[in-house]
């Protein structure tokens, strides 16, 4: 009895963790790569060098741990095969001041290990909020996930990446333009699927 609901745990478990990575997919696939938020990501996308990675951690010490973890990793793991390290963490830190104020301990644990200059963590997450905004605001969401993801970069990928897009320093306003044009009601509908969300529309909200 005991052994079947271990089995059912870890079923369980499975699950959820295949789960919070679909959605993750998902959105990598339908806004950052769609609505090309990043063009540097379809190359490691198409070429599977994402790694994916579910946090169970319910607090944010336990959170740190993996990602010391992963940042090791990601360090010792030759680019061709994991070129950058997508941390979801979908059971803590869903209070956004909480992880935003997590992002400074992430970047004390990136020097502590001599990797700064070497690697380099992204932000993302559901209610995230640019200063000076409000939280409904659209623009928003070019940084908004299905959970907290603390997104782990090569440096040196990022300055190849910057070389091929010459215009690379204009992303963030180009970005901006695209979640305006989307309105909130476009922005649903595209991660629903409606390619046609991202036709231009005659009027604002």
């Amino acid at each position: 009895m005991v052994l079947c609901l271990c089995l059912a745990a870890m079923s369980s478990s499975a699950s959820h963790q295949d789960a919070v990575i679909a959605a993750t997919r998902h959105w990598l696939a339908r806004a950052v790569i769609g609505l090309n938020l990043c063009p540097f990501a379809k190359s490691v996308y198409v070429k599977e060098q994402v790694r994916y990675v579910v946090s169970n951690a319910t607090e944010a010490p336990d959170v740190l741990d993996d990602l010391e973890r992963e940042l090791k990793l990601l360090a010792e793991t030759d680019a061709a095969q994991v070129d950058t390290t997508l941390l979801i963490v979908p059971d803590a830190l869903g209070d956004f001041i909480d992880y935003n104020d997590f992002l400074y301990f992430a970047e004390r644990l990136l020097k502590s290990l001599r990797l700064e200059g070497t690697l380099q963590i992204a932000s993302f997450h559901p209610q995230y909020q640019f200063e000076d905004t409000e939280p409904d605001d659209i623009e928003n969401y070019t940084n908004r996930a299905p959970y907290p993801i603390l997104h782990l970069l090569r440096e040196d990928s990022i300055a190849r990446a910057a070389d091929a897009f010459p215009d690379a320093a204009d992303i963030y306003e180009r970005n901006m333009e695209t979640v305006r044009r989307l309105g909130h009601e476009g922005w649903r509908r595209w991660m629903d699927g409606d390619d046609d969300a991202a036709a231009p529309r005659k009027t604002d909200e």
